[in-house]
């Protein structure tokens, strides 16, 4: 059979729209409405004006928690001790005013409790990692790993030696802790035992001369001054409140290790961020404040009836959410 070699035509539509017809096309199309804002997450916005000028010192990201391990002191069961800091803290605050104090019941002003109602946790940390940041699924593995460090140590008990200043990593904020005497060795087995875990997770583990403590007061610290166009224009240095004792500088600097894990995990809101140069610095502790203090306190604070305390359980905070694990008896 012989094909004929006649083709059909068929007219092109394209041809015959115009684009004015294009654009009617175009318009008639309909578009998605905008995803609501309840669906859209809100990332928090550091805001020092609510939290005594503390500063985050490490960035919010999405789906990230704030962690570390601790054992906890808890202050009502230790009335003696609790009596014995807010004594401290009293005398330390005299000299230093921009004190803050941490887990002790104190009649705050409004600067430290816009409430003016006693702080209603009276509770120390001993913190035994630094603080680290976790994904939603690694949250069970550091859990896990807790727990069985607590399964495999026993109680034990420890004790208070001396009240020392100590500033965190950052050098933002300087505190007066408690440093550990007796229980120091227990206490770095148990941090040993969660290396392995910790550097599975890829986090830094303990300090390899750690200074196990629970610190009860901070203050910030001046801020290192800004390049050249604030050399221009500095800013006067904050004033001490009218009648207090002008914070002299120490001679020596602090001793960098890390102070208070708890207390740098500072939460985030939505609020617009203030100026936290309001907030009075200072930049560092007076050289005679923490001697002044051992002085007067030391011998009270290593009597056994004082400073010792028994260290029964771990608690692990990720984000908001605190686990407790018993030692075992």
């Amino acid at each position: 059979m012989k094909r004929g070699n006649a083709l059909v035509s068929y007219e092109s539509s394209d041809e015959d729209e115009s684009p004015k017809a294009l654009q009617e096309i175009v318009s008639k199309k309909r578009k998605l409405p905008g995803l609501s804002s309840a669906f859209v997450p809100k990332t928090p916005v550091d805001n020092p004006s609510l939290h005594q000028g503390r500063i985050r010192t490490t960035p919010h990201v999405e789906g990230q928690y704030a962690a570390y391990v601790y054992v906890p002191l808890l202050l009502d069961d230790h009335p003696a001790l609790h009596k014995l800091l807010l004594k401290a803290f009293t005398d330390a605050k005299l000299i230093v005013p921009p004190l803050h104090p941490i887990g002790l019941a104190v009649n705050a002003n409004a600067e430290d409790n816009p409430s003016g109602r006693a702080k209603a946790v009276r509770e120390l940390h001993v913190s035994i990692t630094r603080p680290i940041y976790l994904r939603a699924h690694q949250r069970d593995e550091l859990r896990h790993a807790v727990r069985a460090v607590s399964l495999s140590h026993s109680s034990f008990k420890a004790s208070f030696a001396q009240i020392s200043e100590l500033t965190n990593d950052e050098r933002t904020r300087t505190f007066l802790a408690l440093e550990v005497g007796a229980g120091h060795a227990e206490l770095k087995k148990l941090t040993t035992a969660l290396t392995p875990t910790l550097t599975s997770l890829r986090q830094k583990d303990f300090y390899a001369d750690p200074r196990f403590h629970a610190s009860f007061a901070w203050a910030l610290l001046d801020r290192p001054p800004l390049p050249a166009a604030s050399a221009l224009n500095p800013s006067p240095l904050p004033q001490s409140p009218k009648g207090a004792p002008q914070v002299a500088p120490s001679n020596s600097p602090p001793t960098t290790n890390v102070a208070a894990a708890r207390d740098d995990l500072d939460s985030a809101d939505n609020t617009a961020p203030q100026d936290p140069q309001r907030f009075l610095s200072i930049p560092c502790f007076p050289s005679d404040l923490v001697p002044s203090l051992n002085h007067t306190f030391g011998d009270t604070l290593v009597s056994r009836l004082i400073g010792s305390f028994e260290v029964t359980e771990l608690r692990v905070r990720i984000g908001q959410e605190v686990n407790r694990f018993r030692l075992r008896e």
